[in-house]
């Protein structure tokens, strides 16, 4: 698509005024971008003075400026809105502040130490806002809404009262360049709409579900995202779709008050998945807990990553080899980075030949990743006896027991803490 040359209109005094990236093709490493970005920047003009609400990535601050000039004087800005710090919101900020310093910096109250790290600017002054907070532009008013952890814990969104305009910052946005700017002109974009939720807000559904408790009575006219098009089609269509990816994708048939555990595994002789069985076995025996046993060997990882993200235990069987876990259970492992697993309870087990450090191995990952791992792994030397399997079946019933709450206390001696240790040195 062509470039957009100039600043864009997109409600009556209130201009785009950003940036297009068309040849990135991938963003903070873990994002691919098949059609760039863009990296919104708005302008808003009231009777009483002009607003700036974020800025755009440094390397590209000079088609910033050269479109904000087309719209507004840097005598005439009195505010500037970060609804975000990240670097690609807030690049061009330094200089906009250079050449408008009369200009007021409103931010979150969470951006504060942010602000400080990312704006290397000498004796900074900014006001900090909150949810209702609100800075009048004469016949134009902004107010303010703290939406954490979307993605950062600075995150906020700013509302032009009058014109039901909500500048959303990273909510609701998408990493596709496309210069016709707005969601009833530009290509197809789904994929990518639904592609920058799944590996950015995804994480932190349960903020996502709080923000649109608080915006989706706003009912705004337009949504002005910092990246990818601007949804002025429909807008709050977007809202009830981000509703739809946040909700719980599985149903549990069992009940509501019933525990789910998830007992992966991948065997090469049969040895761990024997140990796999006896593991579900014993939780099976706990009432309350409805298990479910997955052979790694030849699935993909996304069924599963939405099925953990709904479980409340996950076990995983490994045999050792070559002195690790197998590559199936790694990648599993990594695709966690995508859900919230944390307060999750999580086990290890397996078969090895000569080592067995795999159980170690995942335990230590699964407690990086904040599970709880309160159950001391099982290994198994080759094909495990039935004293072993009993053991399996001891780890499936506890943790199904620490799931429900049901397990019984005990006192550890020093003596089994000190082997306990040494074994996982």
């Amino acid at each position: 698509m062509t470039r957009a040359p100039d600043a864009v209109e997109i409600a009556p005094g209130t201009h785009w005024i950003g940036a297009l990236d068309p040849a990135l093709r991938e963003f903070d490493i873990i994002l691919k971008t098949a059609n760039g970005t863009t990296y919104n920047s708005y302008c808003v003009r009231g009777s009483d003075g002009v607003a700036i609400i974020d800025t755009v990535k440094a390397a590209h601050a000079d088609e910033f400026f050269k479109r904000l000039e087309q719209v507004a004087r840097y005598d005439e800005i009195s505010v500037i809105v970060l609804n975000h710090l990240e670097p690609d919101h807030s690049g061009a900020l330094p200089e906009l502040m250079r050449r408008a310093p009369q200009a007021k910096l409103y931010i979150s109250a969470k951006a504060q130490l942010m602000l400080k790290a990312l704006v290397r600017v000498a004796n900074l002054e900014y006001n900090v806002v909150q949810t209702g907070d609100h800075v009048s532009l004469g016949d134009r008013t902004l107010r303010f809404f703290s939406t954490p952890f979307l993605h950062w814990p600075d995150t906020q969104c700013t509302l032009i009262e009058e014109q039901g305009i909500l500048f959303s910052g990273d909510v609701f946005g998408c990493h596709f360049c496309d210069a016709r700017l707005f969601n009833d002109k530009v290509g197809d974009f789904r994929f990518s709409f639904e592609y920058y939720y799944q590996h950015i807000m995804r994480p932190f559904r349960e903020y996502v579900l709080e923000a649109l408790s608080l915006l989706e009575p706003l009912e705004p006219k337009l949504i002005a995202p910092a990246h990818g098009p601007i949804l002025r089609d429909a807008p709050q269509s977007y809202m009830q779709r981000y509703r739809q990816l946040a909700a719980p994708l599985l149903h549990n048939e069992a009940g509501a008050n019933t525990k789910s555990l998830l007992v992966f595994y991948i065997s090469s002789y049969g040895n761990t998945a024997l140990m796999a069985q006896a593991v579900a076995e014993g939780a099976e025996t706990e009432e309350g807990v409805r298990v479910s046993l997955y052979d790694l060997q030849s699935s993909g990882d996304l069924p599963f990553v939405d099925l953990i993200e709904e479980a409340d235990g996950i076990a995983f069987g490994s045999p050792t080899i070559n002195g690790d876990a197998v590559k199936p259970v790694w990648d599993l492992l990594s695709s966690l980075a995508l859900i919230k697993v944390s307060d999750k309870l999580g086990a290890a087990f397996g078969s090895y030949g000569w080592s067995g450090e795999a159980i170690n191995m995942i335990e230590d990952r699964l407690r990086g990743l904040k599970l709880r791992v309160p159950v001391k792994g099982v290994r198994a030397r080759l094909i495990p006896t039935e004293e072993e399997l009993g053991k399996c079946r001891d780890l499936g019933k506890q943790l199904a027991q620490h799931l429900t709450g049901n397990i019984e206390r005990r006192v550890i001696s020093m003596t089994d803490l000190l082997t306990q240790e040494q074994a996982h040195a």
